[in-house]
């Protein structure tokens, strides 16, 4: 009925974003793998999927992408939903073979399987694989169109509920309420506020127009041979403990955000000055990488339940930005140094309008010069980075799929042009780093992500000293 309801409501336009990610040679995908603690049941699934997921319009819609004969007529068109086309059980044979290796294998495949464009653009992918952290795994893939990394991730942990309260939606940690301060105190720092945005905002957005059309790329060597075609074809995922970033998060007085981007930094150093000469890394210590916000207020999960539903209404689709974070190649003896600047450099960014400010570039030169200007700008903007780089918060409390124990979620993009892309996706006391490379740029990401994890292991060795110094001044 929720479907019949949806044909007869008729097509939607379609978001500028949609369109962006859904050109030819720029296919963007989601990719989502859930570990549950249990044996997965295929039949409880499609159906738990035909109850919540289809009864989204995205998700029971044709993309109609407005490129060939539909030109100039980008669409989304009602149709119905046959849920078992969407949901693949493959006959798995692991002779000889490490079932951890043939998940990644498996993604990887599916990241380049080529989708059905004529019909609604998801899939479940259900194997009977034990790893080493999941009894069961589902790989779920979704092309960007359908709505960004936060829309797609809430409107799937919307298809949950709690572990201790099967009925119960999943909770997320609540932001720290401020705490009251004197009127003229607050009229102050108001407008003192106001002009650290403007004047961060002038900075960094003068910086990242400069970077993307006036500076040329002297770090080719980390992105292969000038001119290559990029594209992430493996991918890893590794689990650590989230208590120990905030124990160093602690330690520091800084936040989840700033210790993972430093990590991250301490790793990349690490790997680069292993593979290249100093005298090589000396002359690409300018490099860039590519952080997205969500610029979206955070989804309220009971509002996308409601959807899914009674077919309610829910702001749905692609709203966010980047800011260019630049990466540090040196070498530090204190690892302590790369989370000081990641800190550093992500407060000019989180005080100024550099994110709306990118959201509104790539829709303003959408609007003034077309596909091919958007085309050309979003390359120049890949080519000129280096990685790219997301971090999304997940449930608090652990939760069930279609009453399914999950042990682990990873998630991450495919399509973007660029030879690095790090998700860092967390749950419960856990944090899920997944790391997309072309094999081409980055052999090894196996050796990669063990330089991030070992960085972290060395804040966390060196954390209770930094408690102790701070006790004491």
């Amino acid at each position: 009925m929720a479907i019949e309801r949806q044909v007869t409501e008729g097509e939607e336009a379609v978001s500028p974003f949609a369109q962006l990610f859904s050109l030819p040679g720029l296919d963007v995908f989601n990719i989502v793998t859930f570990g549950f603690k249990t044996e997965g049941n295929p039949s409880t699934i499609v159906e738990g999927l035909k109850n919540t997921l289809i009864n989204h319009p995205r998700f029971s819609s044709i993309l109609v992408t407005g490129h060939g004969e539909h030109k100039g007529k980008a669409k989304w068109t009602p149709t119905k939903v046959k849920v078992e086309e969407h949901v693949i059980v493959p006959d798995i044979d692991l002779i000889n073979k490490n079932p951890d290796e043939f998940l990644e294998d498996y993604i990887s495949r599916v990241a380049f399987s080529p989708m059905d464009m004529s019909r609604p653009l998801w899939e479940f992918h259900l194997l009977k694989l034990k790893t080493s952290h999941a009894e069961y795994v589902i790989v779920a893939r979704f092309h960007h169109s359908l709505g960004d990394g936060m829309s797609l991730m809430s409107l799937l942990l919307a298809c949950t509920r709690k572990t201790c309260d099967p009925e119960a939606l999943p909770t997320f940690v609540a932001p720290k309420k401020r705490k009251a301060k004197n009127v003229c105190f607050s009229l102050f720092a108001w407008l003192w506020f106001i002009v650290i945005i403007m004047f961060h905002t002038c900075v960094e957005v003068i910086k990242s127009m400069v970077f993307i059309f006036g500076v040329r790329d002297i770090s080719a060597h980390i992105i292969a041979m000038p001119g290559a075609t990029l594209s992430t074809n493996k991918f890893i995922h590794q689990i650590i403990s989230l208590n120990d970033v905030k124990t160093v998060k602690n330690a520091m007085n800084m936040t989840v955000n700033d210790v993972l981007l430093g990590m991250v930094q301490a790793g990349l150093s690490q790997y680069l000055n292993q593979r290249f000469d100093h005298e090589t890394i000396s002359k690409s210590r300018k490099i860039r990488g590519v952080v997205f916000f969500n610029l979206r207020p955070n989804k309220n999960i009971e509002d996308l339940a409601n959807m899914m539903a009674k077919g309610s209404k829910c702001r749905w689709g692609n709203s966010i930005g980047y800011v260019l974070f630049p990466l540090e190649t040196k070498s530090y003896d204190d690892v302590f140094e790369y989370v000081r600047q990641s800190k550093t450099i992500m407060d000019r960014k989180k005080h100024s309008l550099e994110p709306l400010f990118s959201n509104g570039l790539l829709k303003l030169t959408l609007k003034v010069f077309g596909f091919k200007g958007l085309r050309t700008l979003v390359r120049k903007l890949f080519g000129s980075t280096k990685m790219t780089f997301s971090n999304v918060v997940g449930p608090a409390e652990e939760i069930s799929f279609f009453g399914h124990q999950i042990s682990y979620i990873a998630a991450n993009t495919i399509g973007i042009p660029q030879g690095l892309v790090i998700c860092i996706q967390s749950y419960v006391d856990k944090l899920i780093i997944n790391i997309g490379v072309d094999v081409d740029v980055i052999p090894d990401p196996h050796h990669l992500c063990d330089l991030i994890i070992e960085a972290l292991h060395k804040m966390k060795s060196a954390a209770p000293q930094k408690i102790f110094h701070a006790s004491e001044v």
